[in-house]
């Protein structure tokens, strides 16, 4: 007899809806991490980010009507307090109300149904694990001797700089340095490819590139970081731009060129459960190479979103408690949050034309098409949707004012194969943003 039913390691997104799943079916659960329940997500991901853009965008806004002076401390001091707030949902006390088990330290598997925490063995019939990741820290000259920030350690600055070096041109450095931008911090924003988020559409990307030099971010592309030094409060950083060498400084530094599974010190190599430098392998339903071994989240990977943390949680729990041996078809959507955001899922264009050639139809909209972002005054933007002959929908992008929600209808579409024509007979409010889809599901009919 084992004493729990599943044993998890890691409290972020991806340990934490195991558990809940795992407690739904009335299993017996013990979940453990070395720090408070919550992860990278809670702490130093999602919910500060959010935070932190949401105070940019109210400040920006203001601008337009007042002169105002933003007190960096007090939003900093904000952050952390919304940070706990959101946390009081997945705090111990919760977890234990739940009927879940709380165990803080370090956890590593010793076979297949047992985990030793500190000097305790904990048995369970099921293992998971949700260690998550870390930021990728690029192995530059110099990088040992400076003080640098990462999303992890940003969030809990007293104060903003007045200027700062963000490295790194995907989500999360494009987020961060519009919010910095707008709170009045002057970014610098290194990037190696010749745009921003170069694996979004290509010209939804672009225009968001517009907004933030028309914001005042100094943008350098096709950038290659080389060297990196602080003295006298200063940070200088070596570009190499076009074989040119280029010095940028600033007072602080912020690194946010990815991440990287958290895999050591776990016992993977003791069992042989196989993993590469992207994460661990695992199968249609979240199983690892050694039976009865599950691993979820962004030790998985490839896709680093919370919301896809949670789907694997519910696969993996599925499969090994209810006996489901047909895997769900995986339809994974995301959101970079700027202002506009910029929504996407499935294929690109360009992906869709190196898959099927020139046998697929692309329908697009502009913001600039609504009357409601007319009225707003928010008509940057584009709603692109990609569709295979048959009418079914392979891929779709939104760049504009609620682009993330506006994608959930077209998501449930793509996820339940629902030809997109059909969406033209759904009544869609006037005036909304919502009505870009019925143009665009007109223009399918066309």
């Amino acid at each position: 007899m084992f004493t729990y039913d599943v044993a998890i390691i890691g409290a972020g997104a991806g340990g934490l809806n195991t558990a809940m799943e795992a407690i739904s079916m009335g299993k017996k659960v013990v979940l453990v991490d070395k720090y408070k329940p919550g992860g990278e997500c809670t702490w130093a991901g999602c919910i500060p980010s959010k935070a932190l853009i949401q105070l940019a965008d109210e400040i920006h806004a203001a601008k337009k009507y007042a002169n105002i002076e933003v007190d960096g401390k007090q939003i900093m001091s904000k952050v952390r307090q919304l940070i706990e707030k959101a946390h009081q949902a997945e705090a111990v006390e919760q977890l234990q109300a739940a009927g879940i088990e709380y165990i803080q330290g370090d956890a590593k598997i010793n076979d297949q149904h047992s985990i030793r925490v500190a000097h305790e063995t904990i048995t369970a019939e099921k293992i998971v694990i949700a260690t998550g990741s870390r930021a990728l820290i690029p192995s530059i000259k110099g990088i040992n001797q400076v003080n640098y920030l990462t999303n992890e350690n940003v969030f809990q600055l007293e104060d903003l700089p007045n200027n700062l070096i963000v490295v790194g041109g995907g989500p999360i450095g494009v987020e961060l340095t519009q919010a910095f931008q707008r709170l009045g911090v002057q970014v610098k924003l290194v990037e190696m490819a010749d745009r921003i988020l170069f694996r979004e559409e290509k010209g939804l990307a672009q225009q968001l590139q517009g907004t933030l030099e028309e914001e005042g971010v100094q943008l350098y592309t096709s950038a290659k970081a080389l060297e990196v030094k602080q003295a006298n409060c200063t940070t200088t950083l070596t570009i190499d731009r076009n074989d040119v060498l280029e010095h940028i400084e600033a007072e602080q530094i912020l690194f946010a060129l990815g991440r990287k599974p958290n895999i050591k010190k776990i016992g993977l190599d003791d069992l042989g459960i196989r993993y590469t430098n992207k994460g661990i392998e695992v199968n249609e339903y979240n199983e690892t190479s050694v039976r009865n071994i599950y691993a979820v989240g962004d030790v998985v990977g490839p896709y680093l979103f919370s919301h896809m943390a949670g789907f694997q949680a519910k696969q993996a729990m599925r499969h090994a408690f209810l006996e489901m041996h047909t895997p769900i078809e995986q339809h994974p959507a995301w959101c970079t949050f700027t202002h506009p955001e910029l929504a996407r899922t499935g294929m690109t264009e360009n992906e869709a034309r190196e898959k099927f050639q020139d046998k697929f139809n692309v329908y697009t909209v502009s913001y600039s098409e609504l009357d409601r972002a007319v009225v707003d005054q928010k008509t940057t933007g584009e709603a692109k949707i990609i569709c295979d002959q048959d009418g079914f929908i392979i891929g779709a992008s939104i760049l504009g004012e609620r682009a993330c929600e506006l994608l959930g209808e077209l998501q449930l579409m793509k996820t339940f194969h629902i030809p997109f024509h059909k969406l033209k007979d759904t009544i869609h409010p006037y005036p909304s943003y919502s009505e870009i889809l019925t143009q665009l599901s007109n223009a399918a009919v066309e």
